[in-house]
């Protein structure tokens, strides 16, 4: 003899029962994953490695300084270099004991791209002693330094 609580007027059931849908559909799944493919296949790169820096380009055991020209191009104490040299440049000074004070100074017709990616570099580099110079300059919004005073 079955005993239920509560009514039962006899009335079909009004909810579903979810448990073998969700068994279905991880079972589903489970097969989905088993056939995608693994990807074997790979592309190699040759990466850069980077180049020593020249010799003419000294290192300051005090300060050195990188400069963004407006025609794009990085100067560590007023020489040229590149992004590979940079990071050669910063990895010396790294290794130097006290470390070196780093300053930056893009010029007012830099491009912001070129300043993304060499305070990139300069950030991977783990540098610790780093500054901005010449912000002053910049003390009001669209103007630049040289410009003459728009008020009569």
């Amino acid at each position: 003899m079955a005993m239920s609580g509560g009514n039962d007027d006899g009335s079909p059931m009004m909810e579903i029962n979810t448990t073998p849908l969700i068994d279905v559909m991880l079972v589903l799944l489970i097969m989905f994953i088993i056939t995608i493919p693994v990807a074997t296949h790979s592309v190699n790169i040759d990466l850069p490695s980077p180049n020593p820096p020249p010799q003419d380009v000294k290192i300051d055991s005090v300060k050195n300084k990188v400069v963004l020209t407006y025609d794009n191009k990085v100067l560590w104490n007023n020489q040229p270099v590149n992004n590979g040299q940079l990071v050669a440049l910063l990895q010396q000074t790294m290794q130097m004991n006290p470390e070196p004070e780093l300053q930056f100074q893009p010029e007012s017709g830099a491009s912001y791209d070129l300043s993304a990616r060499a305070l990139n570099i300069i950030k991977g580099s783990g540098v610790t002693k780093f500054g901005f110079v010449g912000n002053e300059a910049y003390s009001e919004f669209g103007k630049a330094a040289d410009a003459p005073d728009a008020t009569p």
